[in-house]
This record gives C-alpha cells, structure tokens and sequence, in this order.
C-alpha cells in the first residue's frame, strides 16, 4: 500500500496547480487540502481495480487522482460551519480555519472542476465511448444522486432517528458512491468483461458500506489523535450512526458481515483480485 500511496502523493503534487501561480492563495489552499494526510484508500481501491483488468497504471493515477480530488472537495467542504463546522482534518487545521470560509468554498469548487478536467485531457481507456462512461460514473457519484445526494440525506437526519434501510440508503450515496466510482474507474482503465465488471461492483458496493460502518464504530471508539479528525462529533451532533442504530457490538458484526460480503463477490477473480481483498481486510480492521 506504501508504494501506491507515495505515487498518489507525486502524482497529485503533479496535477495540482503549483502555489505561486496566480491565484496563488487558493492554489495554495487547494494543495494544503489534498496533500500530505489521508489514507488513499479511494487510490487504493482503484489501483487494485486496475490489476483485475490490467490496467496500465499510468492510466489509473490519473483516474484515482480525479476521485481523490472528489473526495478532498468533499471533506473541505464538509467541514465547513454550514455543514459539520469542524476545525481538525487529517491531524492539522480545516481549509476554512487555515484559510478563511470563501476561499475553502473556492477549494472544493476548483478541486471538483480540476476531477473532471483530468478525466477528459487524459487517454485513460482504449474506447473513448468507456471514458465518456467513467466521466458519467464520477459525475453520478459526485452529484444529487450520489454523494451531495447522501450528505443532504444527512443534514436532514440529524436529531432524527433512521431505520437501518433509511441509514444504509444514506451512507450508499454519502460514503459508498465515491468509493464504487473508485473502483470502477481503475477497472475502466484496462479490458475487462461484462461479468468481471459486476463482481467489482458487488465488492465496491458493500466494502463502501462497510467503509462507513467502521467509520461510526471509530467515531465512538477512537481518540481525537489516532484518527486526526474531532472523535465523537458524531453524537454529540445527534447524527444517526450504526453505533446508535446497532449498538456498537452489532455494528463491528454488521462490517465483518459485509466484509464476507466483498471477498465472496471476489471469489471468481483469482490472483488479480488479491490487492482487492488485502484492502476489504484493511477498511474493516483498521484502527484511524
């Protein structure tokens, strides 16, 4: 995972704009946002997509770094007082507390417009009608349908109870369709089958709702220091969670659940799909 992680990390200082081009202050705010903190777990699924359809990776660091740049506009934007009103991500200071709250607003808007700049000045598959269809998948992904569809969902739940199926309708829009874009995408990137493809997509669609699981269960476990973001800002917000759902005994059962889930979906892939089910292993085990 290393290695992946230390390419995302040159690729997106690569395609970002330099800071001291004008204008410099939300070039350098859109750096200070996406480099240097995260897991890369978006790229990691991705590149090990791509190993299932062997895809060239020159093609899938383009694509990983168009999801990655959904997700950090994401995350800038979600911490924003309008939305969570946080002040730490990934162990330092929110864009809008380094900065100022218009020029995080600005962030997420260029890092968004840069995703889908780079999904099209780039050759990322073989067919141009396969890389007009990965364009479709992120702009669903991102949009009412997708993520701001979920985190709308969200802001309307909180101090409200939800069903588990209302719950899990959130987080597959909020948090699983992002991660299910990455996933097809790196697959996108190479050949792959009909078949192949759907398998992916069954395994993307229950290890992103068990990225979101976990994701609740450490909200209440973990310290502010092991995950660099505020713990417990969940509840004290009265958000629905699968801890307040579940109990936080049969939300750690729910992910191991939906883990089995995702390598079952794996089982016909072989060898290719081995970085897929060290990474369903990752997200479910993971401690930050």
């Amino acid at each position: 995972m290393g290695g992946v992680q230390a390419r995302m990390e040159n690729v997106l200082g690569r395609v970002l704009p330099v800071a001291s081009v004008a204008p410099a202050r939300l070039h350098e705010a859109m750096r200070y946002a996406t480099l240097e903190g995260g897991k890369r777990v978006r790229p990691l699924l991705a590149f090990a997509a791509g190993e299932v359809s062997g895809a060239p990776q020159e093609r899938v660091e383009i694509a990983a770094a168009a999801v990655e740049m959904i997700h950090a506009y994401s995350l800038v934007h979600d911490d924003m007082p309008c939305m969570d009103d946080d002040v730490l991500r990934r162990g330092k200071p929110t864009v809008h507390v380094q900065y100022d709250q218009a020029t995080a607003l600005l962030v997420g808007d260029a890092l968004q417009a840069l995703a889908f700049q780079l999904l099209s000045e780039h050759r990322l598959a073989d067919d141009v009608r396969t890389q007009l269809e990965m364009v479709k998948t992120l702009a669903l992904a991102a949009g009412s349908r997708g993520m701001a569809g979920g985190q709308q969902i969200d802001l309307e739940a909180t101090g409200k109870p939800l069903t588990l199926p209302e719950l899990e309708f959130m987080h597959v829009h909020k948090t699983g369709a992002i991660i299910r874009a990455a996933v097809l995408l790196g697959a996108s990137c190479g050949e792959i089958s009909a078949e192949r493809k759907e398998r992916l997509d069954h395994y993307a669609k229950a290890i992103g709702l068990a990225f979101q699981v976990v994701d609740d269960v450490l909200d209440y476990d973990a310290s502010t220091a092991t995950l660099g973001k505020t713990a417990g800002k969940d509840s004290k917000q009265g958000k629905p969670t699968y801890v307040s759902a579940m109990g936080l005994p049969q939300a750690r059962q729910f992910a191991e659940e939906l883990r089995a889930q995702a390598q079952d979906a794996l089982g016909s892939l072989g060898g290719a799909a081995r970085r897929l089910s060290e990474l369903a292993d990752f997200i479910v085990l993971r401690k930050f």
